[in-house]
Order: C-alpha cells, then sequence, then structure tokens
C-alpha cells in the first residue's frame, strides 16, 4: 500500500468524524508503530499498541454504519498490510535478539572459564 492510498484514506476518514475520526487515529497509530520499529524502538512500539487496542475497542464497540463501510475496508486492508510489515519487523529483531543472546552467552562462558584459569 503507497503512502498516498494511506493518506487518502485517512483525509476521507478525517472529513467523515465520529468512528471514521477513530479509524483514522488507528491508522495513523499504526504508521507510527511501524516507523518506530523500523528504527528498532520496541518500547515506542509496545507503548503504542496498548493505546492503539483501546481505540481499535472504542472504534468497532458499535457497528460500521452501511455509508462508511466502503472507507472501512480500505482502512483495515492497510492497517492489516502495516501489521504484516510490523511483525516481519518483529521476527527479524527476534531473531536477532536470539543470536546476540547465544553470543554473549558463549562470551560469558569464555571469560568464566578464562577468570577460572587464574
Amino acid at each position: 500500500m503507497g503512502s498516498a492510498v494511506t493518506e487518502r484514506c485517512l483525509e476521507t476518514l478525517l472529513a467523515r468524524r465520529g468512528q471514521c475520526a477513530l479509524m483514522a487515529n488507528v491508522l495513523t497509530r499504526t504508521s507510527r508503530m511501524l516507523e518506530a520499529a523500523r528504527l528498532g524502538d520496541w518500547v515506542v512500539v509496545a507503548a503504542m499498541e496498548n493505546k492503539r487496542s483501546q481505540l481499535l475497542k472504542q472504534c468497532f464497540s458499535e457497528p460500521v454504519s452501511p455509508g462508511n463501510s466502503e472507507i472501512f475496508s480500505e482502512a483495515l486492508a492497510i492497517m492489516l498490510h502495516l501489521n504484516e510489515e510490523l511483525v516481519a519487523l518483529l521476527n527479524e529483531a527476534k531473531a536477532n535478539a536470539a543470536k546476540q543472546f547465544a553470543l554473549d552467552r558463549k562470551n560469558h562462558h569464555a571469560v568464566a572459564h578464562y577468570l577460572d584459569i587464574d
């Protein structure tokens, strides 16, 4: 999904208010979470996820009106695409953290062994 598509969707949502404004906030937050993930700032991602979950619950606390169903479908497609990118980055970060942990553990054992020799 291109940023132009996302921007157009956001503009449409914001023009409508209410439930649509909540969805715009969710999309904006998801986009910012992805930016933070790209920078490796997982603390920010986790903090933003809590608020995003609250907004989603609030947004869908009532059925989407028929007049908003098309824009909501588009917004949800964009959000799912952003989430897929976010999950891919998370999986990459987890794999890197596991590799670093294994290396740190190996180094710790080497240092411990060295200290036992003295």
